[in-house]
């Protein structure tokens, strides 16, 4: 090769890199940050996920990447800017948002060399292979921590001119988080404003987000609303269900009817914008969800509850509903949040916003069939198998040790030490015999009896490392059974198949260009 290449005259070493250079071009052209602008151009409303990390045993990076690939997730909003998990999302097309810490405002609002260091060691390492798509500086800056909020603007600009620098200000969006509660009067939509004591800062904010064609990212919680406001709001208009036109609320002064609290909070936004005559700003959902456990003073917070908002959230975004005010638009939300953080202080609700457990499993299986690909988990066809409540013990052992025995299913998760065998207890042991035949029959009709002692549901009883074989479902993407679990195992799978489904018109493009360079390659020869 060495004296291949030295026999190459100056006109053939100048043929070569105009090759190699129009084949880099190609290449950029037509892979995934092309795509993405594409997108992007489009407008079109997604569903993205927070990603706290105060968990116990949070997934690697590499494993938390392919687990979001695994559930179609291609947005998430990170609460720093973590090297590693940043590193991992390369060469994905997973969307991120980075964000700038509260700690970090003083720092980066004093100083724009700080704000360039920031940006070049925390956008710029990783750009374009890994995706960034927003910066978030700080979080709920004007409710949480009122002292720094004077720096929020000036850390802001100063962020912005570094992305200018790097030549990114038109690639990467820069806002800030804000709490509903910045709002005062929210309802009806048409009456609500910005706290008047904030609009010296909100209001020159407004200014640069119009100006930089930046979303106002707000954190939305319609569980808040309803909890404040017990016997006001019902809690069907939280939940997104279907109302009869006697129970929507009506604002009195446009005559629009509102169907669900987040869209009156979403109108709200805007009307408090309008009234300081800014009126070109979408409004990003940055953070919205509801918990599914808390404690005595948190009733609603329940697994049904969080089940159903959620499920109705992405439906409502991924129909491109928009708002009474603004049909035209619809507002992309980030789902709050990815995991059960099991380490954040009381009240007990705070531990339980996640759509799934700290080690993968699923908290509980959204509904969300039809609405798009954004997460694997949805359960509306999918059904379990499991032993009915007050059933005596004798009786459901009689039918374990049918299933177990000449029914042929798969008991041996439920053998002690194995993940399935805790709690030691006939019905536990007897629901996952009876799921194992259920779905060794093809969830046929009659296969989950027992005589008259099990029971169809559609919730996964699936719980800590004992996944229920209704859940080591047959993936889209591998046509192989993968538990929900084995996001590790999964991994280079998941890598290698994500090579292939990349390939695209852009690649044909490139392929032409491979095979214009090989038959040049050889006439230099």
């Amino acid at each position: 090769m060495k004296k291949w290449s030295s026999s190459f005259s100056s006109m053939a070493d100048s043929k070569l890199f105009l090759l190699v250079f129009l084949l880099c071009t190609v290449l950029a052209e037509s892979g995934i940050v092309a795509e993405v602008k594409q997108t992007q151009s489009r407008g079109e409303p997604f569903v993205g996920v927070n990603i706290g990390t105060d968990v116990s045993n949070l997934l690697s990076p590499a494993d938390l990447v392919a687990f979001l690939k695994l559930q179609d997730i291609g947005h998430v909003r990170l609460y720093d800017a973590d090297p590693d998990i940043l590193k991992a999302l390369a060469r994905t097309k997973i969307r991120v948002i980075v964000s700038v810490p509260n700690n970090q405002l003083l720092a980066i609002g004093s100083s724009n060399v700080t704000a360039a260091t920031w940006i070049g060691r925390n956008v710029v390492a990783y750009y374009p292979e890994t995706l960034i798509t927003a910066i978030a500086v700080g979080d709920e800056v004007l409710t949480t921590v009122l002292s720094s909020a004077p720096l929020l603007l000036p850390a802001i600009e100063a962020l912005y001119s570094a992305l200018v620098a790097a030549n990114l200000h038109t690639e990467i969006k820069i806002s800030t988080p804000h709490a509903a509660s910045i709002i005062l009067d929210p309802f009806p939509p048409s009456q609500a404003f910005f706290n008047q004591t904030l609009n010296p800062i909100i209001l020159p904010l407004l200014q640069f987000l119009s100006k930089t064609g930046s979303p106002l990212m707000m954190n939305l919680y319609p569980y808040y609303v309803f909890m404040q406001n017990k016997g006001v709001v019902p809690l069907d208009n939280s939940l997104f269900k279907p109302l009869t036109p006697s129970k929507e609320m009506v604002d009195p002064n446009t005559l629009l009817h509102y169907t669900n609290v987040l869209d009156a909070m979403i109108d709200s936004v805007y009307c408090s914008m309008k009234n300081l005559n800014v009126t070109d700003v979408t409004v990003l959902v940055t953070e919205s969800g509801w918990p599914s456990r808390g404690d005595s003073k948190e009733p609603y917070a329940t697994i049904d509850n969080a089940d159903t908002y959620n499920s109705n959230l992405i439906k409502h975004v991924l129909d491109h509903s928009g708002t009474p005010l603004h049909p035209e638009l619809t507002s992309s939300v980030y789902i709050y949040e990815l995991f059960n953080e099991d380490l954040r202080s009381p009240p007990v609700s705070e531990a339980n916003w996640g759509l799934f457990h700290g080690n993968s499993t699923p908290v509980y299986l959204l509904h969300v069939s039809g609405s798009g690909t954004f997460l694997a988990n949805d359960t509306t066809n999918q059904t379990y198998c499991i032993a009915m409540d007050g059933v005596d013990a004798r009786t459901l052992q009689a039918a374990l040790d049918w299933a177990c025995g000449p029914g042929r299913a798969n008991c041996s998760e439920i053998q002690p030490g194995e993940g399935c065998y805790q709690p030691n207890n006939v019905k536990n042991h007897a629901s996952y015999a009876f799921d194992s035949y259920y779905q060794k029959e093809g969830r046929g009709s009659g296969s989950c009896d027992f005589k008259g002692v099990a029971m169809i549901t559609t919730t996964d009883p699936s719980h800590g490392s004992c996944i229920f074989p209704g859940s080591k479902k047959i993936s889209n993407k591998t046509k192989e059974a993968i538990n929900v679990t084995e996001a590790s195992g999964a991994a280079e799978q998941l890598r290698l198949i994500t090579v292939g489904s990349q390939i695209n018109k852009g690649s044909h493009i490139f392929w032409a260009f491979v095979a214009f360079f090989v038959v040049h390659y050889s006439f230099l020869l």
